[in-house]
Parts: C-alpha cells; structure tokens; sequence
C-alpha cells in the first residue's frame, strides 16, 4: 500500500499524478487526509481522501509519499502523526518519497543526509548534508524525491519503476502517450 500524504494547501498535481500513474500500474494508493478526509489543495481545489492520517495502517505501507506545496509541507511538519510515519517508514525499509518543497521535510528528519536528492529550486540551502543533483526524479536506494510540479509526472513513474519493475513504468508512460 502507498499512502500519499494531504494536508491543507498540498500541490494537486503532484499528488494526483504519481497517483493516477501508480494506480494505472496496479499499485494500491489512499489519499491520507490531515485532520479529515476532506483536504483543501492549493489552487481553489479540494480533494477527498481515502482515510485520515489516523486510519494509516502503517504495517500495510510499502511507500509513504509526500506532495508539495508549502502549505501542505507546513501542515505535514505540524502533524506530529505524518513525522511518526515517516520515520517508521524510513526505520522500517519502506520507501520514503517527496517532491517540491517536502523534501525538505526528509531533510529535518535527517533521512536525506549523505543521500542523494531534489528538491524545488531554492530550497536547496534546506536540505542538509544532502547530495543535490539536477534532475526531475532521483533514487537513492529507499528515498526517492522530486523537483517541482513540472516533475510530477517523471516523479510517479519513477516511484511505479521502484514498486513494479521498470517494464510496468515503461508500459504505463507509453500508454500515458508521454
């Protein structure tokens, strides 16, 4: 199961595609909701979400991921309950994935120290020791990260390809037409 992350002010896109591209390659998600299941993205745009944050079976998570968007990557850092997940996740060999703004949050929870990362442009000087690179999406062994809303896309398949084999991240952008 991977869990993505929704707290108030969250960029749409980039949990709503890795979403869609994850579910398209036979992958369980929930949308976990902070403090309901009626989220208020960025942008004028609200989303339901399969649970609350409370629901999260944390022995079921095989990914938890984290969206952007500066509102929602404050709602995460104020929710002591997402931090206990990410780190279970992070102590437990579950795949910790960000993109935008939240990798920042990996970085104050020091899982991306010494790893390689992205992060949104100018965040850089918020992520630590971390090892910036210059791409869309970057693994380094169980933390995977992303750039920007832009990335969203690059980002979803390379979380697919970590779950299910690139053959079904190939397949999956090749029927997206992308």
């Amino acid at each position: 199961m991977v869990y993505i992350i929704l707290g108030s002010g969250f960029e749409p896109i980039e949990a709503i595609a890795p979403c869609d591209i994850l579910r398209r390659g036979g992958v369980e998600v929930r949308f976990a909701g902070i403090g309901g299941r009626v989220i208020q993205a960025a942008h004028g745009i609200t989303v339901q979400a399969d649970c609350t944050v409370d629901e999260i079976r944390k022995e079921d998570m095989e990914m938890i991921m984290l969206p952007g968007g500066m509102g929602g990557v404050h709602s995460m850092l104020g929710c002591e309950s997402v931090l206990e997940l990410v780190k279970y996740a992070w102590e437990h060999d579950r795949f910790v994935t960000a993109i935008c703004a939240a990798p920042t949050i990996l970085a104050k929870l020091h899982i991306t120290d010494g790893r390689k990362a992205v992060c949104y442009p100018g965040l850089e000087e918020q992520m630590g020791t971390a090892i910036m690179q210059n791409a869309d999406a970057v693994c380094d062994g169980k933390i995977i990260t992303g750039r920007a809303p832009g990335a969203a896309y690059n980002f979803g398949l390379a979380l697919l390809a970590a779950l299910k084999g690139e053959q079904t991240a190939a397949d999956v952008k090749k029927g997206l037409v992308y």
